[in-house]
């Protein structure tokens, strides 16, 4: 053994062997723990490391000649046990790499071994060592979507193909296998990039009892790609199988941007396990309470890193950059990120430097970077998240859409101002409006189909007695808590839908859906699925056929927005990209008469061409009555309006191609209770 290099910090594989490096303050004993499998009791060879040869400053590192790429490992950190001073050494734990790119996980994994006293290492996970020069890329290469030419489908990899009806291979499903052989059906529904629920390794059993962690907000590594999401057996067969995915998402002009914790990992507070981060520097990588045997918790999650400590910063950093670097992934969705904007002792700053680190960094210069700019403990960003590269999920677009869609007043404003990229909230610069990703639901909260079903929640299967999930969801049940069998219900609620779904994807700004709703996927009621890795989670694919109406509905829009379909004019503007030019004017009924009164649930619009010609006319009725707008009159070659969208009609007449369209020749247009249409004008051919 060798006095080995303090970087490149995790395993580095040479020519001749591997090279170690950890961060560890206050350790005074470290050892390398090496397997030959995930599974066995005891390591088959412990590397004890010399405190005068093979530590600098806080940085434990040694050289292991004759280790190879795939080469199983840990840590075993001793030194002291005092919670009070913010210390949780425990010499009986093996701990994973921080850096480490790949985990092995045994059968018999535990989570309680690593809570409990005693040595945990038949039961503990490990790091593998990885050499990323031995990957093909081929020919890949990202495909640069703009945001404003982007459509977001937010998508969890197992939940996708691990319904039977999902018609891939059994062997594949609920894999980033399983995801390549969906990819078809992605290019076919449109969607520009995918948003993956969280891929980082995550503990599955960090979950009430009798159920598991299926969202995968619980991480263990900032590096390894999940190994349960992998088809293959061998320890590197989730890297291998994540970059096979990318390269094969790329390739269809699809991106891949992840969905990423740095907010808590899977060590939870006082009483949880000894993972990694804990045994090696707990009070550096978090945040602790005045009592420091006690953690502070802004996250809901138990725990909180302390983003914006140096070496922490560092971890993130590196983190990110590996997985654009060396993974070639598209973009990031940074959960809870009001999080990373608390300094070391969880005050908010108005310039924290993990964000500006971020945001100014080469490397991630040309990435997508979105946050869901607020945590746990109260902080809410939206409108306000630092920094000019960052967008935000727009939590007020949701609740307004939501509220004004179920029928509340005093809304009409506000809605016009979210159709058109919520300039109340992003007020400054001209790129204001694309600061806003717009969506009515996500992974957290009811489906579009549960939203227009249920008006409480229904999550006693979480095994909480109900009292989890969001009790504000703004939903409307039509009528009928839960499934009916009464078509006039059905035909509302389908109505309702396409309402919540036309808003999403005419709006001014980054759109976003999660897997499913184009084909009304329910939880029954459950808005707080994290726990249910079942059918309650799964993408059910007969729904496809049940619902084709919905996801013709959503394919078509998607295909309009990104101009695919309809030219807005000569130039091949797409409506979205006039109205980022504020190319608009604003009606109520009467033409040019916006009623943003307290009782007003209608509104209308028309977007202008730069050449002044009227191209589009987009009606909102929310009220429970059919209401009549005047309508402009159009500038098109044959001076008529063509309908092109009406939720109120049954498919294929709820939106039509342009050679399918119907000429309006009347100066008003009955818009029927709780409905949306939208009527062109244009003088290009269908493209």
């Amino acid at each position: 053994m060798g006095p080995g290099r303090s970087y490149p910090l995790g395993a580095t594989v040479l020519p001749n062997g591997i090279n170690f490096a950890v961060y560890s303050r206050y350790a005074r004993h470290m050892e390398i723990l090496l397997f030959d499998d995930a599974a066995d009791k005891r390591p088959s060879q412990v590397v004890p490391l010399d405190i005068a040869t093979n530590l600098t400053y806080d940085y434990w590192h040694a050289f292991v000649p004759g280790l190879s790429a795939g080469q199983i490992y840990a840590f075993r950190a001793d030194g002291p046990f005092e919670p009070e001073r913010g210390f949780r050494f425990d010499r009986h734990k093996v701990l994973l790499d921080p850096y480490g790119k790949c985990v092995a996980r045994p059968l018999e994994y535990s989570r309680e071994a690593a809570r409990r006293p005693g040595d945990n290492c038949a039961h503990a996970l490990k790091s593998v060592a990885v050499d990323q020069r031995s990957y093909d890329w081929e020919d890949d290469a990202p495909p640069r979507t703009s945001f404003s030419k982007s459509v977001i489908y937010e998508m969890h990899v197992a939940g996708l193909t691990r319904h039977p009806s999902s018609g891939v291979d059994p062997a594949r499903r609920g894999t980033f296998a399983g995801v390549i052989d969906k990819i078809p059906y992605l290019q076919d529904l449109g969607i520009t990039a995918v948003e993956l629920l969280p891929v980082f390794a995550f503990d599955e059993q960090d979950a009430p009892p009798q159920l598991t962690n299926y969202w995968g907000y619980s991480p263990v590594s900032f590096f390894a790609p999940h190994p349960l999401y992998s088809s293959q057996k061998h320890p590197l067969g989730a890297l291998d199988e994540f970059r096979d995915m990318v390269k094969a998402l790329h390739r269809a002009g699809i991106e891949v941007i992840l969905d990423v914790v740095y907010n808590h990992t899977a060590e939870g507070g006082h009483d949880g396990p000894t993972l990694c981060f804990r045994g090696l520097a707990n009070g550096l990588y978090y945040h602790l309470m005045d009592n420091k045997a006690l953690y502070a918790d802004f996250t809901g999650c138990g725990n909180t890193v302390n983003a914006n400590q140096s070496v922490v910063r560092r971890l993130i950093l590196d983190s990110l950059a590996y997985w654009v670097r060396d993974m070639h992934v598209d973009g990031f969705r940074f959960d809870l990120a009001s999080v990373l904007s608390r300094d070391q002792k969880g005050t908010p700053m108005q310039s924290s430097p993990i964000v500006q680190d971020i945001q100014s960094d080469p490397v991630l210069s040309n990435i997508k970077l979105i946050a869901e700019a607020w945590d746990a403990a109260g902080l809410y960003q939206v409108g306000s998240f630092a920094g000019f590269q960052w967008k935000e999920w727009n939590g007020k677009f949701r609740d307004d859409i939501r509220s004004f869609a179920r029928g509340d007043t005093g809304l009409a404003r506000t809605v016009a101002f979210r159709l058109m990229g919520s300039p109340d909230v992003y007020k400054s610069g001209e790129r204001a409006p694309e600061r806003s990703v717009n969506f009515v639901t996500c992974h957290d909260g009811f489906t579009v189909n549960d939203l227009v079903s249920y008006k409480d929640k229904h999550n006693e299967m979480n095994h909480e007695h109900n009292l989890d999930g969001s009790d504000d969801n703004r939903s409307w049940n039509c009528g009928i808590e839960g499934p009916s069998s009464d078509p006039a219900i059905e035909r509302l609620r389908n109505r309702q839908v396409k309402n919540l779904l036309a808003a999403t994807l005419l709006s001014v700004g980054t759109p976003m859906f999660p897997m499913g709703d184009e084909a009304r996927r329910t939880q029954m009621g459950n808005n707080n699925a994290f726990c249910q890795n079942n059918e309650i989670s799964w993408f059910n694919w007969t729904l496809l056929s049940r619902h084709a109406d919905i996801f013709r509905f959503v394919k078509k829009l998607i295909a309009y927005r990104l101009n695919r379909e309809i030219p807005i004019d000569d130039a091949g503007l797409s409506l979205i990209e006039l109205m980022h030019r504020q190319q608009v004017h604003h009606h109520g009924v009467q033409l040019h008469h916006p009623d943003w009164g307290y009782n007003s649930r209608s509104m209308a619009v028309t977007g202008y061409t730069p050449g002044g010609r009227v191209a589009l006319y987009l009606a909102i009725n929310a009220y429970s009555g059919a209401l009549e707008f005047e309508i402009p009159k159009p500038d098109g070659s044959q001076g008529d309006w063509h309908r092109w969208i009406d939720t109120s009609l049954d498919s294929p007449h709820d939106i039509c191609s342009w050679n399918e369209t119907t000429i309006i020749h009347e100066r008003s247009y009955l818009v029927q209770p709780r409905s949306v249409v939208a009527l062109l004008s244009t003088t290009s051919e269908e493209s």
